[in-house]
């Protein structure tokens, strides 16, 4: 079992930056893989990062490539996602999950999740 618990979300002016982090926990969960998905009202699921907690090997989404960074801090179990200029679509729910998938994802392909935190961007 693998356990998250997303964090960092909340309203940025665009332009602006914020930095989500996620908990993990559970006896196997560095086996897996950490990525974000989020999730605006409406709209599927959709992929945003993922690394490999062992190499730390990253894959992002064209929408994101540049602007955003996952990273992992394996001392402290966490993972995190650095976003910066932030642009109004990127308002959505952010997820993180485990998988045990190599490069971009579909939703459907994680095998955990988190709670989702919130991350709205205004113009």
């Amino acid at each position: 079992q693998v356990h998250l618990v997303e964090s960092g979300g909340g309203l940025v002016q665009a332009g602006g930056s914020l930095r989500l982090s996620c908990a993990a926990s559970g006896r196997t969960f560095k086996s897996y893989g950490a990525a974000w998905f989020r999730q605006a009202p409406g709209k599927e699921r959709e992929f945003v990062a993922t690394i490999s907690w062992s190499i730390g090997r990253t894959y992002y989404a064209d929408s994101v490539k540049g602007r955003f960074t996952i990273s992992s801090d394996r001392d402290q179990n966490t993972v995190y996602l650095q976003m910066n200029s932030l642009k109004p679509e990127d308002t959505a729910v952010y997820y993180c999950a485990a998988h045990k998938i190599i490069g971009v994802l579909p939703a459907s392909r994680a095998e955990y999740w988190g709670q989702g935190t919130q991350v709205t961007v205004s113009s």
